[in-house]
């Protein structure tokens, strides 16, 4: 599922329109990015939590040459479902 059929399908089951749909989920991501942005974590009862991930620098070996390399260190974001989720999943494999 992209994007524009997720919002299709929230302009269904919430008997929006589509352009209030976008604008609607827009605002959930712009809130979910904003909140990750300065460290802080979104947690979702039921469905799961995001949040930011400190990766420390570390050498890697080069796979195509054998010589060593350095990755910087970095944030990125993470998700990590809930229990509610997970079995939802699982249940219906």
């Amino acid at each position: 599922m992209n994007k524009k059929e997720l919002v299709a399908q929230i302009a269904q089951d919430a008997s929006l329109t589509r352009a209030q749909a976008a604008r609607a989920l827009d605002a959930f991501l712009k809130g979910i990015e904003g909140t990750l942005v300065h460290g802080g974590r979104v947690t979702i009862s039921g469905f799961g939590t995001f949040g930011v991930l400190d990766r420390k620098a570390r050498r890697v070996l080069n796979p195509r040459n054998g010589s060593t390399m350095e990755i910087a260190a970095k944030r990125v974001p993470r998700f990590a479902p809930g229990t509610d989720l997970k079995s939802v999943v699982s249940r219906n494999r």
